[in-house]
């Protein structure tokens, strides 16, 4: 019997809502806000979280178009929503290039292009805007989208390999994660390297289709043994350490150790981390009930359905305020109680007007009538 479509959870869309958010506030660089976030409470963020969540989506609608429409056809879709990531990056990565050139111009600025990623870009374009668009040049704060274009076009495979060896296809996963840490790692171009590396990172994207796919077909759930519980709460406490200690408001962890956490190449302390804390959200998330009626739950929603929209949008607000504290430290307070909050205020009616029912167009209601 073929899969039918889960119903769509509305706590995963408040989860991607505050996650959101937290990128954005950790974007920025404020001093006070940061606090709210779950990054500066342990040893990875919510990029790790967006990474796993799009895998297990994605993973589940191939899936499900594989079964019913066959694999061309779920080839051809996944094939497509690639493309339309692809071009949203590259119109991310002009207009925000545009932006920081011209804030560079600006009379009394501070901003530098050359500080930010962009010198090869201002230097020798007819290279530099090729490379990106090849996904090769990827400039502070447009290195994520690329990771997720590059993970979508080996799904397929992926799951081809799921069909015809089973478990067993997850060697490919965790194999080309075991390379990254030795050092073995896709070749970037320009003066900036990538602040993800794609060897490592895909292992959570593929990991998250192999949940996604095996969920949606049915298989019975993952064992919970009581020990679990025990060495998540421990890894949360050592990534707490970790963190806490590189802010100074705790004593410092080994060295050793905070190589572990390294974001870029997904150290495996940060990776166990990711895995573990999302393994906790889900064991703890209350059940679907009248607290999804409350506003701020409505909010989060509302903007994890939208959440490419105002991840996309966010990037420039955090740049911005990010650039503001730097120029003016003195009123560091003042930017960020202002800023902060009217930045999320922007993204919330960003994610209102992008998901407010659409009008039906003027044929369709014609033929309406007409019937």
């Amino acid at each position: 019997m073929a899969p039918t479509r889960p119903a769509r959870d509305v706590r995963l869309d408040v989860l991607r809502g505050w996650m959101q958010l937290s990128i954005f506030i950790s974007h920025a660089g404020t001093a006070g806000f940061v606090w709210l976030i779950h990054a500066n409470w342990g040893a990875s963020d919510s990029s790790e979280q967006f990474m796993l969540l799009s895998g297990i989506t994605l993973g589940s609608v191939f899936t499900l178009k594989r079964v019913r429409d066959g694999f061309a056809a779920a080839m051809a879709d996944m094939r497509r929503r690639a493309l339309g990531l692809w071009r949203r990056h590259l119109l991310v990565f002009i207009a925000f290039g545009t932006m920081v050139v011209v804030a560079s111009t600006i009379p009394g600025s501070l901003v530098d292009p050359t500080e930010h990623g962009w010198c090869w870009v201002l230097r020798e374009p007819w290279f530099a805007v090729p490379a990106a668009a090849l996904l090769l040049h990827t400039p502070p704060f447009m290195d994520i989208l690329p990771i997720f274009v590059l993970c979508m076009l080996v799904l397929p495979g992926f799951v081809w390999l799921l069909e015809r060896f089973g478990d067993r296809a997850l060697i490919l996963p965790f194999g080309l994660y075991g390379l990254s840490q030795m050092g073995v790692e896709v070749p970037s171009l320009g003066p900036t390297a990538s602040g993800f590396a794609p060897l490592a990172w895909q292992l959570l994207f593929l990991f998250g289709v192999w949940i996604g796919r095996r969920t949606l077909l049915g298989a019975p759930n993952l064992p919970r043994p009581a020990w679990l519980w025990r060495v998540a709460v421990a890894v949360l406490l050592l990534g707490a350490w970790v963190r806490l200690g590189q802010l100074g408001v705790a004593p410092a962890a080994p060295e050793a150790l905070v190589a572990l956490v390294h974001k870029p190449s997904l150290a495996p302390l940060r990776l166990l981390h990711a895995l573990l804390l999302a393994w906790l959200v889900v064991q703890l998330l209350p059940a679907p009930g009248p607290w999804l009626e409350t506003a701020p739950a409505r909010l989060l929603a509302m903007i994890g359905r939208n959440s490419l929209d105002v991840f996309c949008a966010g990037l420039f607000l955090s740049w911005i305020l990010a650039t503001l504290f730097g120029a003016l430290p003195e009123h560091g307070l003042a930017i960020e109680l202002l800023g902060i909050p009217a930045g999320v205020a922007l993204l919330s009616g960003l994610a209102w007007y992008v998901g407010r029912p659409k009008p039906a167009p003027a044929y369709k209601l014609a033929t309406a009538r007409s019937q």
